[in-house]
């Protein structure tokens, strides 16, 4: 933290010293300060990024917005056991388990799928209000020639609800797209998380994760889309993900070094 710069003992100088800086990162840095404490400017814009992360979480998702954005893919509509939001952040165990009203669906959807693209809500809805459709459509396009189970919306949905419904689709990967927890840079970030062979009690460990995918300054639709597409066609190939899948897009492909984000 700085003397603030508009201060006389600061002056234009110091100003500029931090606008490089400022244009590399999202973080907040030199902020200056007013005071024994912080302008208030900064302050508002903290208060305002905290708002939106807390709205990114307690916001409802609307999934009959989503299902439209999705057309025309099919879509199936599932549930977690939590039965509300309020449940959902308190009990994190049930975002992990299916409702068992909704299993009747998805094995109504038959079975022997190669991909299961499951979109739930996660710690930001906004996120998946705002990427889940696009993102979804992306990856189908560079998946087009495998047999990719009809698209499963779930509500108060965690990472590990994609294991037991990959599982009931009989689906050999299971690629979860979800709400990221917000943060006070970004609240609309959505994840990806592919899990071959899911089933109930697969560990983190199993799954590889694309990140950071959202309009400012994350990944774009078309580059996680296809990052994501490489990673599947590699983890069917190799019938693994997690940590036994490594992401080597770039040594596969050497004009794609582009592409590469973190991905865990």
């Amino acid at each position: 933290m700085t003397d603030d710069a508009e201060s006389p003992a600061a002056g234009p100088r110091v100003a500029d010293l931090w606008t490089p800086l400022r244009a590399a990162t999202s973080a907040r840095v030199g902020l200056g300060r007013s005071g024994d404490t912080l302008p208030l400017g900064a302050v508002l814009e903290f208060q305002h990024a905290h708002a939106k992360a807390r709205d990114a979480v307690h916001t409802p998702l609307d999934a009959e917005a989503l299902v439209e954005g999705l057309k025309p893919l099919a879509v199936i509509e599932v549930a977690s056991q939590a039965a509300d939001r309020s449940c959902y952040l308190r009990r994190p165990d049930l975002g992990r388990r299916l409702d068992p009203a909704s299993k009747p669906a998805l094995e109504a959807a038959g079975d022997g799928f190669d991909i299961a693209f499951v979109i739930a809500d996660g710690l930001s809805a906004t996120a998946v209000q705002m990427h889940g459709a696009a993102m979804a459509h992306a990856a189908a396009e560079r998946l087009a020639g495998f047999a990719i189970a009809p698209v499963v919306v779930a509500r108060q949905g965690r990472v590990a609800l994609g294991d037991e419904i990959g599982e009931a689709l009989g689906a050999k990967l299971c690629v979860m797209l979800i709400g990221e927890r917000p943060g006070l840079s970004v609240a609309e970030s959505l994840g990806v998380y592919l899990t071959y062979e899911p089933r109930k009690g697969r560990r983190d460990s199993e799954r590889n994760c694309i990140s950071n995918i959202h309009g400012k300054g994350g990944l774009t639709y078309a580059l996680a889309a296809d990052k994501l597409a490489w990673l599947a066609r590699e983890a069917l190939r190799r019938q693994v993900t997690g940590v036994k899948l490594k992401d080597d897009m770039a040594l596969a492909a050497p004009d794609a070094a582009s592409l590469i984000e973190d991905v865990g």
